[in-house]
Parts: C-alpha cells; sequence; structure tokens
C-alpha cells in the first residue's frame, strides 16, 4: 500500500501474489472440467439407458416369438 502523502501507482509498491492467482485459475479451470466431465458422464447415462430399454425390447420380442411358436406347435398337435 502506498503511504499518505506519496504518490505514484499502488502496483509499484503493493506485491501481487502470482502464485496465488495461479492457484486460482487453476482452481476454475479444474471446476469446469469436473462440470464437462459430470455432463458427459450424463449423457453417456442417459445412452446406457436407452441401450437398455431396447436389449430388453429384444428380449421380449424373441420370447413372444418362441411361446407363439410353441402355442401353434400344441395347437397343431391337438388338432391331429
Amino acid at each position: 500500500m502506498t503511504k499518505p502523502g506519496e504518490g505514484g501507482s499502488r502496483f509499484l509498491y503493493d506485491s501481487f501474489d502470482a502464485a496465488h492467482a495461479r492457484i486460482d485459475a487453476n482452481e476454475r479451470v479444474a471446476e469446469e472440467r469436473w462440470h464437462a466431465l459430470e455432463y458427459r458422464l450424463g449423457r453417456i447415462d442417459d445412452a446406457l439407458e436407452r441401450l437398455e430399454k431396447r436389449i430388453w425390447l429384444g428380449v421380449y420380442g424373441v420370447a413372444a416369438f418362441l411361446l407363439a411358436q410353441g402355442a401353434e406347435a400344441l395347437l397343431k398337435a391337438a388338432m391331429r
């Protein structure tokens, strides 16, 4: 700080803490990277949920097909 009665810029007398500024900048970058990671993980989670629904739809479709084939075979056997 400048002393009362002295002129000039306060930057001539105040020290600039570069290490503190660097730490603050790194913390902001890390926080933004964390937010980006959370966003991407959320998108991956959504995609996996959609994929899981499609897989279960396929499983149920195959099961329904097999049950229909079994029922048809039973009906044909009963008709003989």
